[in-house]
């Protein structure tokens, strides 16, 4: 079975909060919770957020023996953090955003 960690950069706490006649309210806890089920016999799926761009990168790094992968929708650092790619080539851990 493989091990998958869900990783979301700042202000994607508040997915089904904020914004909701836009993104709905369903949360993350609400996604992580259907693809759980949906997948039960293929994957295991770990979730972590932050809005510390460092927070980030050490869950990148920590990933290395513990995952197969990473989703990772890094919010507002996603055209702007030179950290985080650089994290991301660091380990080889594959990551999709």
């Amino acid at each position: 079975m493989k091990k998958i960690l869900i990783l979301n950069g700042p202000n994607l706490n508040l997915q089904g909060k904020r914004d909701v006649e836009v993104y709905g309210t369903t949360t993350f806890e609400d996604y992580i919770a259907t693809l759980a089920a949906r997948f039960t016999d293929r994957a295991e799926f770990d979730y972590f957020q932050s809005n510390i761009e460092g927070e980030l990168i050490n869950a990148i790094h920590q990933s290395v023996g513990h995952y197969d992968g990473i989703v990772f929708n890094a919010g507002g650092y996603t055209h702007t953090s030179v950290a985080l790619r650089d994290a991301i080539s660091a380990v080889a851990t594959p990551v999709v955003e």
